[in-house]
């Protein structure tokens, strides 16, 4: 098994046109469906919440976001217009190796997690009078949510919502009515960077939580989050 360094020069490498090439081979176009935004049923018929790695500076830009308010009319926390969010409106820790105690989640776990709503979807996914699906900070989105319905075969690098239904060369495809649809050469392209970005990103982040992961003691109903700038409280404050 490659290391990560060594995965982290392999993604740094990626030729965007090489990637643009296979984006266009099996094609793709945003239906604004809001699919990969919301939450699902799963196969034991439990609702399980969306679920979008959120890196830690990213969850610090989404809290700058400060109009998000204006246009969804209430942030979590009810934060009012012109100020920034709270950490846990953005985020939440990754539910992986969490146990529900008898007051909520508790344990360890690695990673941020976008935060969601009482439904399971992304709190930043919206909805028109027509159903369709829009990101009220999609200028500022995470690159995971920049980047599907696409991921790169790297070690290391996430595969968002399951396993890959398609695959050409270094490009992976997942789940997505949106598949097959014609896309321009300059829209592949401008997906190509962002994912090869994403990958180098991915692979910096899983250096970061292993040369900074530090063991801390846990009390019943707690929960520590190890990314890749240290533990850290579900508040986003350093442990």
């Amino acid at each position: 098994m490659e290391s990560l360094e060594a995965e982290l020069t392999r993604a740094s490498d990626l030729d965007v046109a090489e990637l643009a090439d296979a984006i266009e081979t099996i094609g793709f176009e945003c239906t604004r469906c809001g699919a990969c935004c919301k939450g699902y049923e799963s196969d034991d018929g439990e609702r399980e919440p969306h679920t979008a790695t959120v890196f830690p500076d990213e969850a610090r830009e989404l809290q700058d976001v400060t109009d998000y308010d204006q246009r969804s009319g209430e942030a979590a926390s009810g934060s009012s217009s012109g100020t920034s969010l709270e950490w846990r409106d953005v985020a939440r820790p990754m539910p992986y190796g969490l146990v529900d105690g008898d007051d909520g989640p508790e344990g360890e776990t690695f990673e941020w997690a976008l935060q969601t709503d009482a439904c399971g979807d992304c709190t930043f996914y919206t909805e028109d009078d027509d159903g369709m699906g829009a990101c009220q900070v999609h200028d500022d989105r995470p690159l995971i949510c920049e980047t599907y319905p696409f991921s790169v075969a790297l070690g290391g690098t996430s595969q968002p919502m399951g396993e890959a239904v398609d695959e050409e060369g270094m490009v992976r495809a997942h789940e997505c009515e949106g598949l097959g649809r014609d896309i321009s050469r300059e829209e592949a392209e401008e997906l190509a960077r962002a994912l090869k970005t994403r990958a180098v990103r991915e692979l910096q982040e899983a250096v970061g939580v292993r040369d900074n992961y530090r063991p801390v003691d846990t009390d019943d109903g707690d929960v520590v989050v190890y990314d890749s700038e240290g533990p850290k409280n579900v508040d986003g404050t350093p442990r």
